[in-house]
C-alpha cells in the first residue's frame, strides 16, 4: 500500500470523526485538500469562511487533534484565497 494513501486516508478518517461534526454544529466545515510533507492543507467552508475565529480553530482546534492522533503532521495550513498553496 503507498504510504501517502494511507496517511491521507487516516487524516481523513480522523477529520470525518473528530472534527467535521463540531465545525457543522456552528454552521461550518472542513475539507482535505493536500498533504505535503507532513503539512496538511485544508479548506474552510460555511460559517468558518468568514469566521474571525477560524485560525484559532484551525491551529488550536484541527492541528491539535490531528497532531495528537497521527505521528509525522508537522503543520494544518488553510488553501484558497489567503494561503499561499494554490486550491488545484
Amino acid at each position: 500500500m503507498n504510504p501517502y494513501n494511507n496517511l491521507r486516508e487516516r487524516i481523513l478518517e480522523v477529520i470525518e470523526r473528530d472534527i467535521k461534526p463540531y465545525l457543522e454544529m456552528d454552521g461550518g466545515s472542513i475539507s482535505l485538500v493536500t498533504v505535503d510533507e507532513g503539512i496538511v492543507y485544508v479548506e474552510l467552508t460555511g460559517a468558518c469562511e468568514t469566521c474571525p475565529s477560524s485560525t484559532m480553530t484551525l491551529k488550536r482546534g484541527v492541528e491539535a487533534i490531528l497532531k495528537r492522533k497521527i505521528s509525522g503532521i508537522r503543520a494544518v495550513e488553510l488553501t484558497g484565497m489567503d494561503s499561499t498553496f494554490p486550491v488545484k
